[in-house]
């Protein structure tokens, strides 16, 4: 990243001189590799600020380019507030949206959403895997209905990319949203990827301008972030399987670990299908803000990162069925490249300690 953020430091958009060329040479070769990681084309990258940019442009570009073909949209209640948050707006500008139900560990199956679909139905935006729980949803299934009824198919697959196997064709997406700093790349910068043939899907734009990202999103590019999202991906993918494993390992043993000193511990989310570094962990018999304040040398979370300034317990927690007290008594834990062995041991002796200690005190 460091050329573009000194001497190489040209706008890409900038056609009349070399400083410009470099730039939109550096642009180019990151589109080629992150359309090969997805199984797609250089020209279908449509670079953005990051998931949530991406995610907003996905559903309501495509709600807004196709609502003279019908007017209904299905998601689900799981899915992170970039998605949910746009199709309440298009509820307000009269669409129709149907939320699913997620089954008891955070999937939505294939089944639901047939039974949801309509004639007027023209998008479906179905998370490849949960940002909170980290269960995998059957998104080629669900693909694959979707192409058979000629109905847009998005995935939010900011958690799922560089993490597990992901091919655009193989799921038969239409739109798929990406980011950088889920793969430790640079934060903000991601991608969304728009299928241009077979069909070639049409978007409103969402930001207005200069017509850059074949007129879809306007605004200069962030050269250096866009280098930096290339160069995590190709880290990401050469590692994936090995990495993979690793991280799989550890969440297990913090799982087991834990598990193993304290009862009435609840998994929450897919006991087998889901991300290898996420773990969901509901402690039954504390309060939740005082667990998270005994956990002070943690760097763990209630749910989404992007909604922690709420007071709301989390949403997709709350979709599976837990009651509020539980929903806020649970912990997010994220594991990645960087987390070790030694890590979860103190990790788990933490969290044991904070729980014992919780439990023992008189209820008020």
């Amino acid at each position: 990243m460091l050329p573009p953020l000194t001497f190489d430091f040209g706008n890409a958009a900038s056609r009349s001189h070399a400083y410009g060329w470099r730039a939109e040479a550096l642009v180019k070769e990151a589109r080629e590799t992150l359309a090969a990681a997805l199984g797609g084309e250089a020209r279908e990258i449509v670079f953005t600020s990051g998931a949530t940019e991406s995610d907003d442009l996905a559903v309501l570009g495509a709600a807004r380019a196709y609502q003279d073909k019908g007017n209904h949209i299905v998601t689900s209640r799981v899915e992170h507030r970039a998605v949910l948050d746009a199709a309440g707006e298009l509820s307000r500008e009269g669409f129709e949206v149907t939320y699913l139900d997620p089954d008891p560990t955070g999937r939505v199956e294939a089944a639901t959403v047939a039974a949801a679909l309509r004639p007027e139905t023209i998008l479906v935006s179905v998370m490849a895997a949960n940002n909170e729980i980290g269960t995998l949803n059957p998104v080629a299934e669900i693909g694959r209905l979707c192409k058979e009824r000629g109905i847009l198919f998005h995935t939010d697959a900011v958690q799922a990319f560089g993490k597990i196997p992901l091919d655009v064709q193989e799921i038969a997406a239409d739109l798929v949203s990406i980011s950088a700093h889920k793969i430790c790349g640079p934060k903000g910068v991601g991608a969304l990827w728009v299928r241009a043939r077979a069909p070639r899907v049409r978007l409103v734009p969402q930001m207005f301008g200069g017509g850059h990202e074949r007129g879809f999103r306007s605004g200069t590019l962030n050269v250096a972030g866009i280098v930096g999202f290339a160069a995590a991906a190709k880290i990401a993918l050469a590692s994936r399987e090995e990495e993979g494993r690793r991280v799989a390992g550890l969440r297990d043993r913090l799982q087991e670990a834990i598990i193993a000193e304290l009862p009435d511990v609840r998994l929450n989310g897919h006991p087998t299908s889901r991300l290898p570094g996420t773990l969901n962990l509901a402690f039954g018999g504390v309060d939740g803000d005082a667990l998270f304040l005994e956990l002070p040398g943690l760097a763990v979370s209630p749910g989404a990162a992007c909604s922690s300034a709420s007071l709301d317990p989390s949403h997709v927690l709350l979709a599976l069925g837990l009651p509020v007290a539980l929903a806020r008594a649970s912990i997010r834990f994220s594991l990645g490249r960087f987390t070790t062995r030694a890590e979860i041991e103190e990790t788990a002796r933490l969290v044991v300690r904070a729980v014992s200690k919780l439990r023992q005190q008189p209820k008020p």
